[in-house]
């Protein structure tokens, strides 16, 4: 670890003017580039205070053994010469997306004596059409396919069609009239150019002239009753429609733009972008990266819109560029793609309309591609094995933990305190063992007292059943959250409302379904006063067998009880991304509960306060009676008419109702009138066992 100052440079040495700057470790390795509007500003910023610092950037800092910087005249050339080195140089801290494979491209050789159609990929040559990219060569086959039919365009290579050419027989696409079969004159060069170019004009987007022209042509060949020919006409055209239908129209006006969204968490970013040619989406991509360093959204965007175009021909930027959120600054990435097309390039985030609905789907194709990365990697038995090892060397355990829980407190401004735990067993969500809680203990917002307050009852639970058996209960005996039986008082004098207990769903050998099975690691989703609260919770209950950690969202920082400082993990470390996964899924989890029972807050009914009446006979009551106010005013016996309702659930509902204090008027605030309570309502619902330990 080298001290930066050892090697900083003295500000008046450095320009304040545009530049790009290296950073170099001790083996004269460059391991990060940037670049600057003024580098006298931006590389102090790099040589102050270590503590106030990002980490990632702190580790960068710390790396380095020199830097150095090239002066340039704008921030346009800024921008070109940072991309430039970071390709020739692949500095380790530079954002690096991965699975950047060359996407393939309908290309038609418009350069050559007689065109082909063909996949391309890598860089674009001069003289060729290019439509795309594709994210597989199979779906240009398909409509390459659907085509030939009506653009009897030459497909074969270069040998294939002299080997025709010297024999005078054409290739089976020849034969079966998929090919026009130039290499044997059937067709002139001219001919077969201008077919090209009426390929090349569909794919552009201009396909309503040929279907028309092709339906007229078949109503004339029915009229001349030429029925086969009027037959292979229709089939022509159900071919460009099903080539139409794989290209939808998804924006109006011909538009050409590239859509950029991206899905990012303090680890990963995953980019996907959506080619839109002529109003269709003619094509998809998509990236994933690491974000060594501490970079921003509009960051991100820069980045990929320099991997993005960089290599491209100019035609391949379009007029419009949509993203997420702009680079800071934006204009020398604008003035950027205008120079790369020889055009002006709108580059802006879409606020309304279908281009704003479009970004929308492209946003949630990001997000599926972060999850879909982040399942591929935590599905690697040795992956996680090893993240397994790098925790247990990290907090010093004994052992790996193999079973690790994970709390988290969810609330919205002091109301709907709840909380979660999730289970991760051998580096997997074990989801049928997750429970949920409810803040009893006290009222308003506290996260360190709810966390300790969590602890506490499910150890207390825990030990209960340990006493009870005088072993460890069986692994795996909880039900999911969905299938858990209704709470009744525990009998084991804790106070904690339980699904045991006389009645209650059992295991195959008869224990009742409780939280008995403990884990070797507690995580909780905050800093140092959380782990605190979570170890004081133990120490009350005598437990010391079990590790506590917390990891901190901002900065990702593991703490440990009695430790002033947090233990910080590698940023590539396997380790770290486990117990970022195990806390995101704790937050998920108790963030999706607490909007659950505050909806059901929301929506909840006068009917909701009488004991025992389930969802079905609260909506027959409604259903028969109209609202509450005419069940209010009913009668024992008109009650006992409803369909499953008998005298004595009647007779409940009447006692109910009498003991209830009647509900203020609702008012409408605009004219100051009494709503009336004679309209249906919502019933809510009493089945809140689900907000109970589970």
């Amino acid at each position: 670890m080298a001290d930066p100052s050892s090697y900083r440079p003295k500000p008046g040495q450095i320009p304040d003017s545009p530049g790009v700057y290296r950073f170099r470790d001790e083996h004269r390795r460059v391991i990060y580039v940037g670049k600057a509007k003024s580098l006298r500003q931006r590389l102090a910023s790099y040589f102050q205070d270590l503590a106030n610092l990002h980490p990632r950037t702190r580790t960068m800092v710390t790396t380095a053994a020199s830097v150095e910087w090239t002066v340039v005249g704008t921030e346009v050339e800024a921008l070109q010469l940072e991309y430039s080195w970071i390709k020739e140089f692949d500095p380790r801290f530079n954002v690096k997306y991965r699975d950047d494979k060359s996407y393939p491209y309908l290309a038609v050789t418009m350069n050559e004596q007689f065109p082909r159609v063909q996949v391309m990929r890598g860089r674009k040559r001069k003289g060729v059409r290019y439509f795309g990219p594709y994210g597989h060569a199979w779906a240009i086959r398909d409509t390459v396919d659907l085509l030939l039919r009506v653009f009897p365009v030459r497909t074969c290579s270069a040998g294939v069609f002299k080997n025709a050419a010297r024999t005078g027989r054409p290739c089976l696409l020849g034969y079966i009239d998929k090919c026009s079969a130039p290499c044997v004159e059937r067709i002139s060069p001219q001919g077969h150019r201008e077919l090209a170019e009426e390929f090349c004009d569909f794919m552009a987007g201009r396909t309503g002239t040929y279907v028309r022209r092709l339906e007229r042509q078949m109503a004339e060949a029915s009229e001349a009753m030429e029925y086969e020919r009027a037959a292979r006409l229709r089939d022509d055209i159900e071919a460009l429609r099903k080539a139409m239908e794989k290209n939808a129209v998804v924006l109006a006006d011909a538009t050409d733009a590239d859509l950029i969204a991206l899905a990012e968490d303090e680890l990963e970013a995953a980019v996907q972008i959506f080619h839109v040619r002529g109003g269709r989406v003619r094509g998809q991509r998509g990236w994933v990266t690491d974000k060594v360093e501490e970079v921003t959204t509009g960051d991100l965007v820069e980045s990929a819109v320099q991997q993005l175009y960089a290599e491209e021909s100019g035609d391949a930027v379009p007029k419009e560029v949509l993203v997420p959120a702009l680079p800071e600054p934006a204009e020398p990435v604008q003035e950027w793609l205008a120079g790369r097309r020889g055009a002006q390039v709108s580059l802006r985030v879409p606020q309304r309309g279908d281009k704003r609905a479009l970004m929308e789907t492209v946003q949630r194709n990001a997000q599926q591609a972060l999850v879909l990365h982040k399942t591929k990697r935590a599905s690697d038995l040795t992956t996680r094995s090893r993240a397994l090892e790098e925790i247990a060397a990290a907090l010093d355990l004994d052992s790996a933990p193999l079973r690790i829980e994970c709390y988290d407190i969810s609330h919205l401004q002091g109301d709907d305190v709840v909380a979660s735990m999730v289970v991760f067993e051998d580096g997997l969500a074990r989801k049928s063992e997750y429970r949920r809680f409810q803040i009893r203990g006290f009222a308003g917002q506290d996260d360190v007292r709810s966390m300790h307050e969590v602890i506490t009852r499910r150890f207390r639970r825990y030990l209960a059943e340990k006493e009870r058996t005088g072993e460890w209960a069986g692994e795996g005996a909880a039900e999911s959250p969905a299938a858990a039986p209704a709470p009744v008082p525990s009998a084991n004098g804790t106070g904690d409302l339980c699904e045991g207990g006389p009645g209650a769903l059992t295991d195959e050998d008869g224990r009742p379904k409780r939280f008995a099975y403990p884990p070797q690691l507690v995580v909780v989703d905050g800093g140092r006063p959380q782990v605190a609260a979570a170890q004081r919770a133990l120490d009350g209950l005598g437990i010391d067998d079990i590790a506590v950690c917390g990891l901190a969202k901002r900065l990702e920082e593991v703490w440990v009880p009695a430790e002033d400082d947090p233990v910080v993990l590698p940023r590539s470390s396997e380790g770290l991304y486990l117990l970022q996964r195990v806390r995101d899924e704790a937050h998920r989890f108790a963030i999706t509960y607490q909007r659950t029972r505050r909806a059901k807050r929301f929506k909840s009914g006068p009917l909701d306060e009488v004991p025992g009446l389930g969802e079905t006979r609260k909506q027959a009551l409604i259903k028969h009676f109209g609202s509450v106010k005419r069940l209010r005013s009913a009668t024992i016996d008109q009650i006992c008419e409803v369909p499953g309702v008998g005298r004595k659930t009647a007779e409940v509902i009447v006692a109910a109702f009498a003991q209830a204090a009647p509900a203020a008027p609702a008012v409408n605030t605009a004219t100051g009138e009494i709503i009336e309570d004679d309209e249906p309502v919502s019933t809510g619902t009493t089945d809140d066992r689900r907000g109970q330990e589970e």
